[in-house]
């Protein structure tokens, strides 16, 4: 297959892009690649990963007006770095800049809390053993509150989703 771009030279590179559910491919040789600033697998993701995040923090107004810079006390590196960069120098790192990294996280995500996905066909009787486990925890605090009319209804609801569950 030749280049798209200047029909010369075999096309090498394989750039695909899906903007609002719209696929649209480029193939491309290396030199046409570079030129629209498309480069290797490996490369490009992660550069671009890693300025986007920088590029989040950078915008968080605690950063941006601090003079003295926070420095992580086991790897040294400092919020401006970490702001630059977008990565983190080592583990200790989450602790020392977490309500900055909290603060971009929920930019990013909405949250924090990691919740992840699941197959649908799971998903329905997970949520209901974690609707399991939130009630059981409720009805704990409200037997220990003396709280008995809302425990019964809370227990209740309890067999009920245990039912559904088969036992569970």
């Amino acid at each position: 297959m030749l280049c798209e771009r200047c029909n010369k030279r075999q096309a090498t590179v394989h750039y695909t892009e899906i903007t609002n559910n719209k696929k649209q491919e480029l193939h491309l040789c290396e030199e046409c690649a570079r030129e629209a600033g498309i480069t290797g697998f490996g490369v490009m993701p992660q550069l671009v990963l890693h300025d986007f995040l920088g590029s989040l923090f950078e915008k968080q107004p605690e950063v941006r007006t601090t003079k003295v810079s926070r420095r992580c006390s086991r790897c040294g590196l400092t919020e401006q770095e970490f702001a630059r960069r977008g990565l983190l120098g080592c583990g200790d790192c989450y602790a020392e800049f977490r309500p900055a990294v909290e603060q971009m996280l929920r930019r990013i995500h909405g949250t924090v809390q990691h919740t992840g996905k699941l197959p649908r066909r799971l998903g329905k009787a997970m949520g209901m053993k974690q609707e399991l486990k939130r009630l059981r925890k409720e009805l704990d605090a409200a037997v220990r509150k003396e709280e008995f009319e809302r425990a019964a209804g809370l227990r209740d609801r309890i067999r009920e989703l245990e039912r559904d569950l088969g036992g569970g």
